[in-house]
């Protein structure tokens, strides 16, 4: 065991890719993501994940599978004891596996114990009103233009604290703590899934005045008409009422977003000082990713959709430093990858080699400098078919109806309509088709509009690459759309 590389999963929750300083982000105060870019990590500017809401696409990136392989594409189908999670693959290894975050992975009445040592929880109890979710005075009223904003500014950590106690900071603390105390003769494993920056859009000093407002990137605009949109958009756009905001009013939303990410890179610093302090940062493959991104007032809307696929939710960060051991080329690469592509990497990098398919590709060849390409597109999936009442969410609706935060989506995927409809991207560089099942197909230039605000599905200059696009689909579907089990039946 000596041989393999200690393991760091740092995965904040609903970090936009483009939220990074070295990604050309003047606002962005990311100085130690930004700087491992410089001396020992790749970034990857084009990775991208396989469903944009946060537990289908931890069911794929830890698994190696689309979400449609096995159906997990809601937030309440999980990974079961029979499939294939990255954490348990490392456990089996011999890997020490601490674990300190949420979870959202693995039912909740099922255990932790076959995927890590330790899920962590922390002497010191988190803040209760942190939990902004249900200490949601900053609302307003049901009425206001701020209910369903998930606005709630600057945070006040109070007189007697260093760091403002939540969730995050404690296992955050504790990772430090358990790279202090490595056992000894074990690889060790950390898997940190933060919830920041995942809205509620709320931070603390001094990290909520560290974002200059002038200098936020351009915000992509509500569309003038929406009919040639997803139908989703334009009915949560509705139903969260954000229409009478000003630009001011989004530039700080986007800056106490951008103010949360401080924070998390701020983290990442810290627990890449410990790895240094405790001599192990050389040996310690470190990967910084996110499960999707977030609106963040793109197109007028907040918070995410599970079927539909923009660039601000599909695209996130995705940053490798290896050991040292092993060829890097430090650098911003604009090879297409998708976060599924972790867990083979992870196994790369371990010399694992594992009991199940999957579709993940090693990106180590990229990350040494030997090559640029990867993939020729990647693909994103969500939505439901009708009669799938068992994947329209009604868990949320149950907990807390039309008053909840996440109502202006919700009530679209308790309905029969076209809104919550299955829908699948495929994306390459220049070009983005996203097939439709009950509502129009979407096709855009993304090297003439980056934003995605024309759709030119019926555009007939482009009925070739349609027909190219279409025909990539099918061939994704038909290489991913099974897997069969390594161990075959003897027949009777």
């Amino acid at each position: 065991m000596k041989d393999k590389p200690h393991l760091i999963l740092f995965n904040p929750d609903q970090w936009r890719s483009d939220a990074m300083g070295h990604l050309g982000n003047a606002a962005a105060v990311t100085p130690h993501l930004d700087r491992m870019v410089e001396t020992d990590g790749v970034s990857f500017r084009n990775a991208f994940c396989q469903n944009t809401v946060c537990t289908p696409s931890r069911c794929s990136f830890m698994s190696g599978w689309y979400p449609h392989v096995r159906g997990h594409r809601t937030m309440h189908h999980m990974m079961q004891p029979d499939e294939p999670v990255l954490l348990k693959t490392l456990k089996d290894a011999g890997y020490y596996v601490w674990w300190g975050g949420k979870n959202d992975l693995i039912p909740a009445g099922n255990g932790y114990d076959a995927y890590c040592h330790v899920k962590y929880k922390p002497d010191k109890p988190p803040r209760p009103e942190s939990n902004l979710h249900a200490y949601d005075t900053w609302r307003g009223s049901p009425e206001s233009d701020n209910y369903f904003s998930f606005y709630a500014g600057k945070l006040e950590k109070g007189d007697q604290e260093d760091q403002y106690h939540d969730g995050d900071w404690a296992n955050v603390l504790g990772a430090i703590d358990m790279i202090r105390n490595a056992p000894k003769g074990k690889p060790l494993c950390i898997y940190l899934p933060l919830l920041y920056p995942h809205p509620p859009y709320g931070v603390e000093e001094p990290y909520f005045s560290m974002i200059d407002r002038t200098k936020l990137p351009p915000r992509i605009p509500s569309p003038e008409r929406w009919d040639d949109k997803p139908s989703i958009l334009k009915g949560i756009y509705d139903k969260q009422r954000l229409q009478s905001w000003t630009e001011d009013r989004w530039d700080e939303l986007r800056a106490t977003y951008h103010a949360m990410c401080a924070r998390v890179d701020h983290q990442f610093g810290m627990l890449m000082d410990a790895l240094r302090e405790a001599d192990m940062y050389d040996d310690t493959a470190v990967f910084f990713f996110s499960d999707h991104g977030d609106f963040t007032g793109d197109y007028g809307l907040v918070e995410k959709t599970q079927n539909t696929f923009e660039d601000c939710l599909s695209r996130v960060p995705f940053i490798v430093k290896p050991p040292k051991s092993v060829p890097v080329k430090p650098r911003v690469t604009d090879a297409l990858i998708e976060l599924i592509d972790l867990s083979a990497t992870v196994e790369s990098l371990a010399g694992l080699t594992t009991n199940h398919t999957h579709f993940g590709k090693s990106l180590l060849p990229i990350i040494a400098g030997d090559t640029e390409a990867h993939r020729d597109a990647v693909f994103c999936e969500g939505g439901r078919l009708h009669g799938e009442a068992h994947c329209m969410e009604r868990e949320y609706a149950s907990e807390t109806g039309s008053l909840g935060l996440y109502w202006p989506r919700i009530q679209w995927q308790l309905q029969e309509g076209p809104e919550h409809t299955k829908a699948t991207m495929c994306r390459t560089m220049n070009y983005k088709y996203v097939r439709r099942l009950y509502e129009q197909d979407e096709l855009y230039d993304l090297v003439e509009d980056p934003s995605e605000t024309t759709n030119l599905i019926h555009d007939p200059r482009l009925a070739s690459v349609l027909a190219e696009m279409k025909e990539r689909l099918l061939t994704f579907y038909q290489e991913t759309c099974d897997v069969v089990p390594q161990k075959s039946d003897k027949r009777s």
